[in-house]
């Protein structure tokens, strides 16, 4: 069982160690133009075989179909300052010839009832094995730094009560959403004076660098 699910995930491995690459690209072509980048970092993982399996019970997919029925086995997330960042990265990869977007989710217009922002893009990605080309599904999640401290708080609470938040915990979560949101948009409103102050950082950096 072991092999088949090593064999099974190798692709989706692949993708993602390529996919971390090419979008950690986009930031560093932006910093090679001095430009403010969009992207901020990226990370990226494929499911543990245990949540594909606990996933798929939940939504009654059948395991002969994952591949067709599961978006996110190969999940990728890229991270941004500002709100208005997450639309200029999603512009960026619907401008790319190197994969389909098959599906797009926004959850920052469109909030979960729990308070959960981001947005998604689902993809079809060709990888290149030995036996030829394997297209693979993979959703790439595009949030601020904000936005994501809320959902891997959330993410953990919600392991531990298994979805059904207390009430208040459930309140108590829905507020801090909103105060996330809320930074983010004051963060927004300042983002030119950050900006500034983040490049002439830099350039003094470099100078120290330059003149060791």
């Amino acid at each position: 069982m072991v092999n088949h699910w090593d064999l099974f995930l190798a692709p989706y491995k692949q993708a993602v160690e390529e996919l971390k690459v090419k979008l950690r690209g986009i930031r560093a072509q932006f910093e090679m133009i001095e430009a403010h980048s969009p992207i901020e970092f990226v990370t990226g993982r494929v499911k543990p075989v245990a949540s594909i399996l606990d996933k798929a019970q939940k939504k009654n997919i059948p395991l002969d179909r994952l591949e067709e029925e599961m978006q996110d086995i190969a999940g990728l997330r890229i991270m941004c300052q500002f709100v208005d960042d997450i639309k200029t990265v999603v512009e960026l990869l619907r401008q790319r010839n190197d994969f389909t977007i098959v599906e797009e989710r926004d959850y920052i217009t469109q909030k979960k009832e729990s308070g959960y922002r981001s947005y998604h893009v689902v993809i079809r990605y060709p990888v290149q094995t030995i036996r030829g080309e394997k297209n693979i599904l993979a959703e790439i999640q595009i949030r601020t730094l904000a936005m994501n401290f809320w959902a891997t708080i959330e993410h953990s609470l919600n392991y531990k009560y298994s979805g059904r938040f207390p009430e208040d915990i459930k309140v108590r979560l829905q507020r801090a959403a909103e105060a996330a949101y809320r930074l983010d948009e004051e963060m927004s409103k300042i983002r030119f004076e950050i900006q500034e102050a983040q490049a002439a950082f830099s350039r003094k950096q470099e100078a120290k660098g330059e003149g060791q």
